[in-house]
């Protein structure tokens, strides 16, 4: 009985258990085994391209298909990325997650709510600018 079948519904996990199975050396493909984060880059470009176009001509049928495929190549950034001890999808996910709520204190903390959208933006650009204080000087201690 297959694993995995076409046509039917299928979740994210499945689709990160996929792309590990497919890069495995052993048993995978050998195309998506060899693939680097540079190759990665690449596709990315490629795939981002073909959501731009599906885009401008409002093609949804054909955005959902190119969004899966930058999804695809996303997780297999996390995939290579977990496969040399650096980090995986879950952590990628804690990271925006937390980014999200972090550059969205007027709906998750106590902020006022701003009333605009340029206010909004102003808000998310001055907390950005808080965040890249804080990791320089996090990077100026980590050098002491």
């Amino acid at each position: 009985m297959k694993k995995h079948i076409e046509g039917e519904k299928h979740s994210i996990a499945e689709l990160m258990e996929i792309i590990e199975e497919l890069r495995d050396p052993k048993t995978g493909c050998a195309w998506d085994a060899e693939q680097t984060l540079q190759s990665y880059k690449k596709c990315l470009y490629d795939e981002a391209g073909e959501v731009f176009e599906a885009v401008d001509k409002d093609d949804a049928d054909n955005l959902c298909e190119e969004l899966g495929d930058v999804l695809m190549i996303l997780l297999s950034f996390a995939q290579l990325s977990k496969e040399k001890g650096r980090f995986d999808f879950n952590d990628v996910i804690d990271g925006v997650t937390d980014k999200l709520i972090r550059r969205h204190p007027h709906v998750f903390g106590d902020y006022k709510r701003p009333e605009t959208a340029e206010e909004s933006l102003e808000l998310w650009k001055m907390v950005k600018k808080q965040e890249k204080e804080r990791k320089e000087k996090k990077n100026q201690e980590k050098k002491k």
